[in-house]
């Protein structure tokens, strides 16, 4: 990338400097190259005459010049200037820039993509949601984090396997089979009562109907099991059903009883107490959690003998580390800030590296329609399910998902959401999933215009494209790459949204400022050229759009 050229360039012309006498010897600072806020600066800066300042004895002013001096010559510089109080300033040059047009449409829908971490493996766990019911709206935000991260991840070269675990044991599950049994019960007029906390959803009594007729009365003298087995099944093809709907599809559904029947979550256990790490007190195991830093001890067995959410979780992400991979993301919703720490340190205790571990904690989403929030409870009944949402949002020109997509990424995950509904179904430059994808649609109509007066890109010269509009235009295609490295970087999905958003409006203002199917001779070739910017422009955004895992619509 030509950041990285650039702080090559850079450091060459200091060592360049330093063997000339020009500067003094002294080891040189990494040449850092960045965008100026202000881009009538250029598109390039560097501060690494600030930084080498006080080894130089000499003032950033009188340093920049030098290194300037001794800069060698590069295809795509176009002008360099020493900035107050020693910025070395960079333009490319308008030739270099046109000619990344047919780069671009070289690379096609791999354009972006970079060999950062070619070789290595990642894991990327999200929604992850319990089968306890239908897949609500609060875990939708974590499914477009993960899935979006996936595909970035992919894009700087990791073989990337996504994962889904299946929660499927403990309390939550019982519960989950006690309701369906009492609302079986109901159907068949026997008494019955929903234990304490138990789900109290339309989809149990769906469920509980479902076991009538399969099953007739041969479950009445039953206890809970085979009604969690039964649901579990439900819940899981119901859940499965909306993830296809969602565009979500995983490499992995890893099953938290495994952990129980291969002996995981026992040798954690053992593995922790030979540690000094584990103790038994009231009946319960503990986790020595103080000493990694919490403000007391965890409980890992209850004194009923039930595990708590940090045994297996710890016995998880051992068995992800002895899978080989180089990174685990975890994709986490806010009710569970508490716990992944301690997970993160009984991992450590055990003796693992947990320093490829990142977890991502996003904040709950609050639905809001004509200006009144939307109530979501699971337990309660009163929630939203992720396919409802797609069916509230979807429009003839967007299909749910993409709608619930964009929004849901243009905010950081440690933000809180307020998803409006009203916003999501606007067909206007205001909904800002309408704004880009209108621009793909609308470059699609030019060149079908262009295909019907007879007019294409082929020998195009991309040199004839010199308006300030349309090296603007270029300008913003050219930034995917780094786009994509620092959202890779940082697990920062959402700067997608951000530049999806400026390239749309950069390819707006082209359009508005430059006629690209012109009826006159004279334009023939200032015509093709443009084409050939348009159908860059069109790769560039469906390939940003792909990212983000929606679709490039044709027409709207």
């Amino acid at each position: 990338m030509i950041r990285y050229e650039l702080s090559q360039l850079i450091e060459g012309a200091i060592q360049a400097a330093q063997r000339s006498g020009d500067l003094p010897e002294f080891d040189i600072p990494e040449a850092t190259v960045e965008h100026p806020r202000d881009p009538t600066h250029g598109d390039y800066a560097t501060p690494v005459c600030l930084q080498m300042a006080r080894w130089a004895h000499m003032a950033p002013m009188k340093i920049a010049p030098i290194v300037v001096k001794h800069l060698p010559q590069a295809d795509f510089i176009g002008q360099v200037e020493v900035a107050h109080p020693g910025f070395i300033n960079f333009t490319l040059s308008d030739s270099w820039l046109t000619s990344q047009v047919e780069t671009i449409l070289i690379a096609g829908q791999c354009w972006g993509d970079l060999n950062l971490e070619r070789g290595r493996k990642a894991q990327v766990e999200f929604v992850s949601a319990n089968p306890t019911g239908p897949l609500a709206v609060h875990r939708t935000w974590g499914a477009v984090l993960g899935d979006t991260i996936a595909n970035i991840l992919a894009a700087v070269g990791y073989d990337v396997t996504r994962e889904y675990y299946f929660n499927n044991a403990g309390r939550q599950m019982r519960l989950l089979g006690e309701s369906v049994r009492a609302r079986y019960r109901e159907l068949l007029g026997q008494p019955a009562e929903l234990p304490e906390e138990g789900y109290q959803g339309d989809y149990i009594w769906d469920i509980a109907r479902d076991i009538l007729e399969k099953k007739g009365e041969g479950l009445l003298e039953a206890n809970w099991e085979p009604f969690k087995e039964r649901a579990e099944a439900w819940v899981f093809q119901n859940i499965n059903a909306t993830l296809d709907r969602f565009g979500l599809h995983f490499d992995v559904f890893y099953n938290e009883n495994s952990l129980h029947e291969s002996g995981r979550v026992d040798q954690v256990i053992q593995d922790l107490t030979q540690r000094g790490y584990a103790y038994h007190k009231d009946g319960a195991v503990w986790f020595r959690a103080q000493e990694f830093g919490a403000e007391k001890d965890r409980v890992l067995v209850t004194s009923t003998g039930e595990p708590t959410y940090r045994l297996p979780d710890i016995a998880y992400h051992v068995h992800k580390l002895q899978r080989g991979f180089d990174l685990i993301v975890d994709i986490f919703g806010a009710d569970h800030h508490a716990q992944w720490p301690d997970v993160v340190a009984g991992v450590s205790a055990l003796g693992y590296d947990t320093s490829g571990i990142k977890v991502i904690i996003h904040q709950f989403i609050s639905l809001i329609k004509d200006g009144q929030p939307v109530k979501m409870s699971t337990r309660a009944g009163e929630f939203v399910t992720l396919d409802e949402l797609l069916d509230m949002v979807t429009t003839e020109s967007i299909p749910g998902k993409d709608v619930v997509r964009f929004m849901l990424l243009t905010r950081s995950p440690d933000r809180s959401m307020v998803f409006d509904l009203d916003l999501a179904v606007k067909q206007s430059d205001e909904n800002p999933v309408y704004y880009v994808q209108y621009a793909h649609a609308r470059i699609a109509s030019i060149l079908r215009f262009a295909e019907e007066r007879g007019s294409d890109s082929k020998g195009g010269n991309v040199a004839l494209l010199i308006h300030p509009s349309e090296l603007a235009l270029i300008r913003q295609m050219l930034l995917l790459p780094e786009v994509i490295e620092q959202a890779a970087l940082e697990l920062t999905p959402h700067r997608l949204t951000y530049y999806a958003q400026q390239l749309a409006s950069a390819f707006h203002a082209f359009y508005r400022d430059c006629r690209v199917v012109s009826s006159d001779p004279a334009d023939a070739e200032l015509t093709k050229a443009r084409l050939k910017l348009a159908r860059a422009a069109k790769v560039v955004l469906a390939r940003t759009l792909s990212l983000m895992g929606m679709t490039a619509p044709e027409q709207m």
